[in-house]
């Protein structure tokens, strides 16, 4: 039996180049797949919204020292704040968003509180997108009874909702940042394992496997070198929408009381905690941290489903 293999091989490499997913050559013979979809991004209305929103709160979480007019845990309006009045919009000085209940400037702890979401944020999808990619690869690489009993496990974690989940990891570990992190990243682990899994079974039986095959390479480097390369996308994909996700949930876990710190610590989720109680007194204070926390989400939202659209060989002109 032989096998055909692309113009381009070598006898060295014993695979295509154009196997791979970063030099992937589409059927009109123009550019990498990336490439296209980057240039489709480009096109893209909702793809540069969802950019230029994420890049704004990358670029407030970065610049926070220099952006803040006082530290995320500071309290210079101590002295304004009463047991019936909270200073709001421009009341005072210095303050153009006014100061929540400790005497905290509200516009200091917004922009230190993108710091905290987006550490949060990537953490907390890193580990997840680590575990559910062993776990998939492990899966969709060996089959058989390994696939079988990941998947039922898989399957058994996908059966609770991912917010009482987390909520329920976050309580056994404990209050705190970390907490929170591996909270959100454990629940995230089932969504990837199952996504990278499902894409490596449909690459399986593809003509660049099947080469690989033929020319003797062995099973574990077939699956790390070809299959995991291949099936990856989607995955990329699935983890610049769980960041949106992501941001909700710390935000919620930290409503609930499970992100630990001092009640006067800058985070969004910690804002809304207490500000529930000032709702007729100051209802800025709970309106301000939840526009942000919608908004950046919104933000990774359009970003992952543009390039969701982008790279879906059914949404790709011919």
């Amino acid at each position: 039996m032989s096998a055909t293999l692309p113009p381009s091989s070598t006898p060295s490499s014993g695979l295509a180049p154009e196997a791979t997913a970063g030099s992937a050559v589409d059927a009109r013979g123009g550019g990498s797949l990336w490439r296209e979809a980057y240039l489709r991004l480009r096109r893209n209305p909702a793809a540069i919204a969802g950019a230029v929103i994420v890049a704004l709160f990358i670029l407030v979480a970065l610049l926070a020292p220099i952006l803040a007019p006082h530290g995320g845990e500071d309290l210079p309006g101590r002295e304004y704040i009463t047991p019936t009045h909270i200073p709001g919009f421009g009341e005072i000085d210095g303050f153009p968003l006014g100061l929540d209940r400790f005497g905290g400037d509200v516009l200091s702890k917004l922009i230190w509180g993108a710091q905290a979401s987006l550490l949060i944020g990537i953490v907390s999808t890193a580990l997840g997108l680590a575990g559910g990619m062993l776990l998939g690869l492990l899966a969709g690489g060996f089959g058989g009874w390994v696939d079988s009993v990941i998947m039922r496990v898989v399957d058994v974690l996908l059966s609770v909702p991912n917010l009482l989940l987390a909520v329920s990891i976050a309580a056994v570990l404990g209050q705190g940042s970390a907490a929170v992190m591996i909270a959100i990243g454990a629940s995230q682990v089932p969504i990837f394992a199952r996504l990278l899994r499902s894409s490596m079974l449909s690459q399986r039986g593809a003509d660049y496997v099947l080469a690989a095959r033929t020319l003797g390479l062995s099973p574990g480097r077939i699956t790390v070198n070809h299959l995991l390369p291949n099936s990856i996308g989607p995955v990329i994909v699935q983890a610049t929408l769980t960041l949106a996700t992501a941001v909700i949930d710390a935000a919620a876990l930290s409503f609930l009381g499970l992100g630990g710190g001092r009640p006067e610590t800058a985070e969004w989720g910690r804002m809304l905690t207490y500000a529930q109680n000032e709702l007729a007194v100051a209802p800025q204070l709970a309106f301000l941290p939840g526009i942000c926390i919608a908004i950046t989400a919104l933000g990774f939202t359009l970003l992952g489903e543009a390039l969701r659209e982008s790279l879906d060989p059914k949404t790709r002109s011919v």
